[in-house]
C-alpha cells in the first residue's frame, strides 16, 4: 500500500480521499490540537502529531515511521486568499508551503501533492516552490486547478493542486466513475430537522434582509434559497438550491430561507449539512464531534474535499 503522511492535515479531508484510493495513512501533522485530535478519531491506525511545521522542525523523529511513498500537504492558505481583501499578508504564514520541501528532501517520496487556494500562484514564493520540486528534487510536476463540483461534490470549490511524481509525467485528473454534479439541494436536511426562526424577527441586519428580499423578488413566493451571511461574494449574496453550494469557508456563512405557511424563515446550515457539502460520503462515517460549532465549521472550511484527493491519488498511483 502507498504509505502516506499528511502535513497540515487538519481534520483529515485529504487523508480520507487518499485512503479511499487505497493509501495507507501513516501519520498526520498539524499545529492545532483540536485538528490532530479529530484526525486521530478518524484514523485510528495512524499517528496524530501536534506540532508546528516550520524551518526549524526536527524531522529525525519521523524516521521511525518512514518510508513514505506519498506526502500530502495543505499549507496555510488564509494569507493567499482574496478573502483577506486589502489587509496585509503574513509572509510567515505563506512560507508554510516552502516548509514542505524539507520533508520531501528528507523522505524522498515517490509522490507529493500540495493543495492551496488558486491565488497562491500570485505569491512571489510560488515559483521558488515549483522550481525546487522540479529542478532540485527532480519531480515531474503538473499544477492543476480542480473544482470539487466536477468530482461529485455539491460545492463549487476551486483549488490549486501541485501534483508531483518522481518517475512519470502527471496525467489529467478525471472525475471518479459515476460522479455526477450535485446541487446544494443534496446538502439540505428535510424540513423540520432543524429549528428555523422568522426571517424578519426585528433583529436581522438590514443587509441580510435586503439580500433575502432580492432573492424573493427574483424567485417568487415559496421558493427556498440560500443567503450568504458574510460578504456578498460577488453574486448578490444569495443562490438557488439548484446549483452547487458556493465555497464553504471557516465562517458560519450560509443561511437557508424557506417557508412555513407562506411565512419566510431563516436558519443557518448545520454541521452535518456542511459535512455533506464537503463531499464526505455516508460510508466514510467521519467523526467531527470535538470542539464548538465554530471549531467544527473551521475544520470543515479548511479541509480538502475527499473525492478530489481520491481522484488524484487514483490517477497517479494506478500507473505505478
Amino acid at each position: 500500500m502507498v504509505r502516506t503522511i499528511d502535513l497540515y492535515c487538519g481534520a483529515g479531508g485529504s487523508s480520507w480521499g487518499a485512503r479511499a484510493a487505497g493509501a495507507n495513512i501513516v501519520a498526520g501533522i498539524d499545529s492545532w490540537k483540536l485538528a490532530t485530535q479529530t484526525f486521530a478519531d478518524n484514523f485510528s491506525g495512524a499517528e496524530a502529531i501536534t506540532r508546528r511545521i516550520s524551518e526549524r522542525s526536527q524531522l529525525k523523529a519521523l524516521d521511525r515511521l518512514a518510508p513514505f511513498d506519498l506526502i500530502l500537504a495543505s499549507p496555510e492558505c488564509t494569507n493567499h486568499s482574496c478573502a483577506r481583501g486589502a489587509r496585509e499578508r503574513d509572509e510567515e504564514s505563506r512560507r508554510t508551503a516552502l516548509h514542505v520541501l524539507r520533508y520531501v528532501r528528507r523522505f524522498r517520496p515517490r509522490w507529493v501533492v500540495i493543495e492551496n487556494v488558486v491565488h497562491m500562484r500570485s505569491w512571489h514564493g510560488y515559483d521558488q516552490l515549483v522550481t525546487a520540486l522540479e529542478k532540485d528534487l527532480h519531480y515531474h510536476i503538473d499544477c492543476q486547478l480542480l473544482n470539487a463540483a466536477d468530482f461529485g461534490v455539491p460545492q463549487a470549490r476551486k483549488r490549486l493542486f501541485i501534483i508531483c511524481d518522481r518517475e512519470r509525467p502527471i496525467p489529467p485528473i478525471a472525475r471518479l466513475p459515476g460522479a455526477r454534479q450535485q446541487t446544494a439541494r443534496a446538502v439540505i436536511d428535510p424540513a423540520g430537522t432543524w429549528h428555523a426562526g422568522p426571517l424578519d424577527n426585528g433583529r436581522r441586519a438590514k443587509r441580510t434582509l435586503r439580500r433575502a428580499y432580492r432573492a424573493m423578488a427574483e424567485l417568487g413566493p415559496d421558493v427556498p434559497f440560500l443567503i450568504v451571511y458574510y460578504g456578498s461574494d460577488g453574486s448578490g449574496g444569495w443562490q438557488t438550491l439548484d446549483q452547487p453550494l458556493r465555497t464553504v469557508t471557516t465562517l458560519d456563512r450560509f443561511g437557508l430561507v424557506s417557508y412555513q405557511e407562506a411565512v419566510p424563515t431563516l436558519r443557518m446550515l448545520q454541521v452535518p449539512e456542511l459535512i455533506r457539502a464537503m463531499g464526505f460520503s455516508k460510508k466514510s462515517c467521519v467523526q467531527l464531534d470535538r470542539g464548538t460549532r465554530r471549531d467544527r465549521i473551521k475544520l470543515l472550511g479548511n479541509a480538502v474535499c475527499p473525492p478530489v484527493m481520491e481522484a488524484i491519488v487514483l490517477a497517479i498511483t494506478n500507473r505505478s
